[in-house]
């Protein structure tokens, strides 16, 4: 009984310990991957659950961590951090999308392709617009503006016949064209309205 009394007195303690750092900043994100983006005097940076700032608040705008790395832009491009600030990339891409199953969707002179966790281009520049891989298809579209999806090597398995389409989800993907919206499997047979 002792022990759960002072438990209780000490919990008070810790959860406005934990949120007194969260004062010092703009804006505090949710901790993901053990960090949260944290925005102050329009800089964004990253600190750990204690607070403990991790990544200076140097960058323009930074989006969450994901699969251990973050996007993070300075002036008008792009690069990838690790979940201690380490640039894994150089400061090159024109748009930049969070890692899903291991690729990047980037951005260089309006054509997008996909980069590995090491920062290599696997997917070439190729596609004017692209979505994260989900259940191992991106959501892509061509030069035409029509969508479809790719593989993890960058080979259509939907042509791009769409004028938009969804991420996968349980094994289906919301598509539009001619203005109706349906879904489709990975063999894209239509599943429903």
């Amino acid at each position: 009984m002792k022990k759960l009394l002072l438990l209780l007195l000490f919990f008070p303690v810790l959860t406005s310990a934990a949120q007194d750092w969260e004062k010092n900043y703009d804006y505090v994100d949710n901790c993901i991957c053990g960090l949260s983006k944290v925005k102050k005097d329009n800089k964004v940076g990253y600190v750990n659950k204690e607070g403990v700032e991790i990544v200076k608040l140097q960058y323009d705008e930074g989006l969450t961590f994901n699969e251990g790395f973050a996007a993070v832009r300075k002036g008008s491009k792009w690069l990838f951090i690790d979940s201690m600030g380490k640039a894994i990339t150089a400061l090159a891409f024109d748009d930049a999308l969070s890692f899903s199953e291991g690729l990047a969707a980037v951005a260089k002179d309006n054509l997008y392709g996909f980069i590995n966790t090491a920062g290599e281009l696997v997917i070439p520049y190729a596609y004017s617009n692209a979505h994260s891989f989900t259940e191992g298809l991106a959501p892509t579209s061509n030069s035409k503006g029509f969508w479809g999806y790719i593989d993890t090597k960058g080979n259509w398995v939907v042509t791009a016949m769409y004028d938009y389409c969804d991420n996968f989800t349980n094994g289906e993907a919301r598509v539009i064209k001619n203005n109706k919206v349906f879904y489709i499997d990975k063999k894209n047979k239509v599943l429903h309205d």
